[in-house]
């Protein structure tokens, strides 16, 4: 009997230290606090604002402020110190094509992105080749007749310089390919919402989006060189239009701004709400 009672108050004092534990890491967990502003991407727009969501349920006295208006604009923002992460679709540390490296910026990976050549829905083409494409925003090709399609001219969508989704797709689907602006037919948009507007109300249009964009009935995606623009074939390595997803940041990230990131990049995030907004989570690929 005595060695029961023994183990019972051994076994409450336990559960009290468990409990008081936790309790300590809610109260740490409740006492963040700060205001983190992120700039940038519109490609990466939704995964931030989903995100911020629920990390500011978790840290109420946290405050999130989100918007964007390109890549570049995002460690541009943070350069002038007007933003906490500037959300980029290129490591903007280094340099890319077109643009120089931001000294001092160090780039944190979040998340893959998926990126789709789209179509309105009047065009009958599903499937279009790097040639094609090059073809088509080059403006060598004018009509759907020369890709297969009808009697029409296409109308060329494109996002302006400073685009992450731009980089990439000219990089990824265009190999590196001219986007030559036209007098006629030819459109540039200032984000991935106004791509995707502009597409789905423009008869014979063709443009590109991250896949998260890709949904209803007045647009479509179609194949690049005969592979299908989903998260599947991204990770397999068939579908080669995608891009990993960066938060940049002043140095090396601290307090609530480092503790947002990590959010982003943990488990519970990469294969929850990341993977249901058609991202992929960074862990799925080789490299």
């Amino acid at each position: 009997m005595k060695v029961f009672k023994k183990l019972t108050v051994t076994a409450l004092t336990a559960v009290i230290a468990v409990t008081a534990s936790f309790a300590g890491i809610a109260a740490a967990a409740d006492s963040l606090k700060g205001k983190i502003t992120v700039n940038g991407s519109t490609a990466l727009l939704p995964l931030t604002l989903q995100a911020a969501k629920e990390f500011q349920k978790l840290h109420p006295k946290v405050k999130i402020a989100a918007s964007g208006k390109g890549s570049v604009t995002g460690p541009q923002a943070v350069k002038k110190g007007i933003a906490d992460i500037g959300a980029c679709d290129w490591d903007a540390s280094i340099d890319v094509p077109g643009f120089k490296a931001f000294d001092g910026q160090v780039a944190n990976k979040v998340a893959v992105i998926p990126f789709a050549t789209i179509v309105n829905k009047n065009v009958g083409v599903d499937n279009l080749s790097t040639e094609q494409l090059q073809g088509i925003y080059s403006g060598k090709i004018t009509n759907w007749k020369e890709v297969g399609g009808s009697d029409a001219s296409i109308v060329v969508v494109t996002r302006a310089f400073g685009s992450g989704t731009r980089v990439n797709y000219q990089a990824k689907a265009l190999a590196g390919g001219d986007i030559v602006k036209k007098e006629k037919n030819y459109k540039e948009t200032g984000s991935s919402g106004d791509m995707k507007t502009a597409v789905a109300t423009t008869p014979n249009a063709i443009g590109y989006i991250d896949l998260v964009y890709v949904s209803g009935s007045d647009i479509k995606a179609v194949k690049f060189n005969g592979v299908a623009a989903t998260t599947d074939n991204v990770i397999n390595g068939s579908y080669k239009i995608w891009a990993y997803g960066y938060y940049m940041t002043k140095g090396q990230p601290t307090g609530a701004t480092k503790e947002f990131i990590d959010y982003v990049q943990s488990k519970k995030f990469q294969n929850g709400s990341l993977k249901k907004l058609k991202f992929i989570p960074i862990a799925a690929m080789k490299g």
